[in-house]
């Protein structure tokens, strides 16, 4: 076993959301040859890891059935579905509702490869990185709600105003998001315009010292998380949606750890 396969345990966790083999026996067409548990493990270990779809070992399935059933679970949403039905099961477990009432927003600037020039800018402010930004939204307990990926060139305050809009229509109970000073403005006069029963709140860093910040250190600590996959040391995908979804994945392994 490698440190990223599934236990017996925690495959039990994801083993609803897949059907049954021996289901599909009787169904026309070429049987199946490998379990979704063991396409499972190359998956996690090919984020973990940071390798190239081809440079899998050679103990998983070969990289191109991998590489199959990873974008037809992403292209029928499957990676999203899982997340959010794990996320409701982590809040319950430790005594919260299943849908958050607060929220988190902030982004993230990440290089990208020589291999992805797609969808991606220069930032033109503070750290001036060339490459994309991973936006997102999280609850409380630091657990993703939204994300969207999207070229570096874009400000924080037009990509938070695309973010929030995701947001209220994913998740009806947030009544109040915090923000730091980078959504200060344009974004606060179009919050208020738009969504006149819920709060954001920017809130502001003292001068001279760094202290951290109430409430908004849990996104911080989210993108703490995403070091420990290296497949999100930098942004490798040439689309921006598959790298969303290796942000999903690196939160499903988070949560199904969590959950047992």
């Amino acid at each position: 076993m490698y440190d990223s396969d599934l236990s017996d345990a925690e495959w039990k966790v994801l083993a609803p959301f897949f059907p049954v083999i021996d289901d599909e026996v009787s169904k026309p067409g070429r049987p199946r040859e490998w379990s979704f548990r063991t396409i499972l493990n190359a998956i996690f270990y090919l984020n973990k890891t940071g390798c190239q779809w081809r440079m899998l070992p050679s103990d998983f399935p070969p990289w191109s059935t991998v590489y199959d059933y990873y974008r037809h679970w992403r292209i029928s949403g499957l990676w999203k579905t899982i997340h959010t039905a794990l996320r409701r099961e982590v809040r319950i477990k430790v005594g919260k509702n299943p849908e958050p009432t607060g929220a988190c927003i902030d982004s993230q600037s990440v290089k990208t490869a020589l291999s992805s020039p797609d969808s991606k800018g220069v930032m033109m402010v503070a750290k001036k990185i060339e490459g994309r930004k991973r936006h997102i939204v999280v609850d409380t307990l630091g657990l993703l709600l939204v994300i969207w990926v999207h070229p570096a060139s874009i400000s924080d305050s037009l990509g938070g105003q695309i973010l929030l809009v995701l947001l209220n229509k994913c998740c009806k109970t947030i009544k109040k998001v915090w923000a730091d000073c980078g959504y200060r403005g344009y974004l606060e006069e179009w919050y208020y315009r738009c969504s006149p029963k819920r709060e954001l709140e920017i809130t502001k860093r003292p001068q001279g010292k760094f202290v951290v910040q109430a409430k908004r250190w849990v996104v911080e600590r989210t993108f703490g998380w995403f070091v420990w996959a290296r497949r999100l040391s930098k942004d490798y995908e040439r689309l921006p949606r598959n790298s969303e979804a290796c942000v999903y994945i690196c939160m499903i392994r988070i949560m199904v750890r969590r959950l047992v």
